[in-house]
């Protein structure tokens, strides 16, 4: 299985997996133009071959510029990794996660870091162990900033002031989003319709850089978050059914 390697030459012919069936799509458009500057700040995606039946990928960058709230300078870190369908249980997503590991090498980094959850949206811990990486941070509810260390420079680390970052965004629902995942333009809108429903105050706050994202994101998960009167709701997008649950919980 060949892995082709999307770049800013070519990535309007590849793409990037994500929502490739709907170029038309304001999430598709809306990573595409981030993504456009991105590539400069040396970001990588390595999509498995569609043409030999591949469907997967890696993306990732330069810790300096991670889209999640960590201080991984020196690191190469991964957003996501993502191997699906027929193409799971075949090796694939080590395939790519080596391919990540021989390309930090080569621009002598100190390493390769992911933030990991068990679930959905982002890799359970369990594949990088076994890979070799290491617990470097821990963040409620289960988070874990996984590294594989090239040296023994200093791990990469999470911030701890969750609950702070929370308080400032106030009360009402505040959609924190960004554009780093072509289906946030979903959630917001799943979060969006809800609040006009229940008659709730409700805003967007976009985080256009990533040094906001270390800074302002009130949740690991970063490049998404719900917070509801200060406190955080939900660190990843939900339905309408789940959305509403969650506020029957909190008597809104």
């Amino acid at each position: 299985m060949y892995t082709l390697i999307v770049s800013a030459r070519n990535v309007h012919e590849l793409g990037f997996f994500c929502k490739m069936s709907q170029p038309r799509n304001p999430g598709y458009l809306r990573k595409l133009a981030w993504l456009e500057k991105r590539f400069a700040e040396g970001l990588v995606i390595r999509l498995l071959d569609q043409s030999q039946g591949g469907r997967g990928f890696i993306e990732y960058l330069p810790g300096e510029y991670a889209w999640r709230p960590v201080h991984a300078a020196g690191y190469m870190f991964i957003h996501c990794l993502w191997v699906v369908g027929s193409s799971k249980g075949k090796g694939y997503a080590s395939r790519l996660l080596t391919e990540c590991i021989a390309d930090a090498k080569r621009r002598r980094m100190k390493g390769v870091a992911m933030l990991t959850r068990k679930g959905n949206w982002l890799l359970s811990p369990g594949f990088l162990s076994r890979h070799g990486f290491e617990t470097a941070a821990r963040a409620e509810p289960d988070f874990e900033l996984m590294a594989l260390r090239f040296r023994k420079d200093p791990l990469p680390s999470l911030p701890s002031d969750w609950e702070a970052r929370a308080k400032r965004f106030g009360t009402g629902l505040t959609i924190v989003r960004t554009d780093q995942c072509p289906y946030l333009d979903d959630g917001v809108n799943h979060a969006l319709r809800v609040a006009q429903a229940r008659g709730l105050k409700a805003r967007v706050v976009d985080l256009r850089r990533a040094a906001e994202v270390r800074l302002r994101a009130p949740s690991p998960y970063g490049v998404f978050g719900l917070v509801l009167d200060g406190r955080l709701l939900s660190h990843h997008y939900r339905l309408d059914k789940e959305l509403a649950a969650l506020l029957d919980s909190r008597g809104r």
